[in-house]
């Protein structure tokens, strides 16, 4: 297997800043936060009837959430009757009529961004970076195995 170059880890934390800034620019022409957008998007990707414990676990696994940030988090997107559940969590209409929009917003800024490069290009870098993020979890999962 060829080394890696050195840059890799340093370009996409460069890469992963610039765009949430601008994705927290965007949101915030909404009146949005990213969290909040991350939320309702894990729901209608993950959902409907996603269980809570899972939605918490995905939103705690983000860089810029804890357990008690996740959890004022969902509070006050059911106190803003954006979802719905105990168990088992799911967007209201006013959840899904929020998400389409934010999702309808983002979009243009993103195929313009995007649309800059060869859509091969793009593909082969989200094929990329969705095996990397798999073969990242199985190995995480691997260490958390008890040896034998």
């Amino acid at each position: 297997m060829p080394t890696p170059p050195a840059s890799f880890g340093q370009t996409l934390a460069n890469a992963e800043q610039i765009l949430t800034v601008v994705l927290s620019r965007h949101l915030a022409e909404r009146g949005t936060t990213p969290e909040t957008w991350y939320a309702l998007q894990v729901i209608a990707t993950y959902g409907p009837g996603l269980a809570r414990q899972e939605l918490r676990e995905r939103l705690e696994g983000s860089r810029t959430l804890d357990p008690e940030s996740v959890r004022e988090l969902l509070a006050r997107l059911e106190a803003d009757d954006l979802i719905r559940g105990d168990a088992e969590v799911d967007l209201t209409a006013e959840g899904q009529a929020l998400h389409r929009g934010l999702r309808e917003h983002i979009a243009v800024p993103t195929a313009r961004l995007l649309g800059r490069f060869p859509a091969d290009d793009i593909e082969t870098t989200i094929r990329t970076l969705q095996a990397i993020t798999e073969r990242a979890t199985e190995e995480l999962a691997a260490d958390e195995q008890p040896a034998n």
